[in-house]
């Protein structure tokens, strides 16, 4: 059985990291979601992940994949069978395909990117890659005022 934990004193003793409050309560209701469907998260290179989920049964047409704020979401929407004149219905004796909507979301690390999606035997692969702006990246610092940015 799991017990809820009580972040509330690390709250009030680190000012400024708040977000980490969020990403706290993000992961604890993400435990809530549906496993549906299944997915793997690999890390091809040092900043260079992939997402890839099963996802049988949907077309390119039935899947969204939006970024925004630091998420990945990713939804997959079923068109309900019209059975047309031209189709009979379809009469299972066992259903194992799972053919239900979903919805999946990632949350991203700062400086994450979304660079590409491609689907591929029934897989959906998203790609991922940390770019680290320039600003923040590390830089050496001159010893006796001799800059590195000038020529001289």
């Amino acid at each position: 059985m799991r017990t809820s934990t009580d972040f509330s004193p690390l709250y009030r003793s680190f000012i400024g990291f708040d977000h980490l409050a969020g990403l706290i309560d993000k992961a604890s209701q993400a435990e809530k979601q549906s496993s549906y469907p299944p997915y793997n998260v690999e890390l091809l290179a040092e900043d260079k992940y992939r997402i890839t989920m099963a996802v049988a049964g949907f077309s390119e047409e039935d899947i969204d994949i939006e970024s925004r704020d630091n998420s990945l979401i990713i939804i997959g929407t079923k068109a309900i069978n019209n059975n047309s004149e031209k189709q009979a219905p379809r009469k299972f004796l066992h259903q194992g395909i799972a053919e239900r909507n979903f919805e999946r979301k990632f949350q991203l690390g700062e400086h994450v990117k979304v660079i590409g999606a491609f689907m591929k035997d029934g897989l959906l692969h998203i790609d991922l890659q940390r770019e680290i702006p320039e600003a923040l990246k590390p830089r050496k610092i001159a010893i006796n005022g001799k800059s590195l940015l000038s020529d001289s």
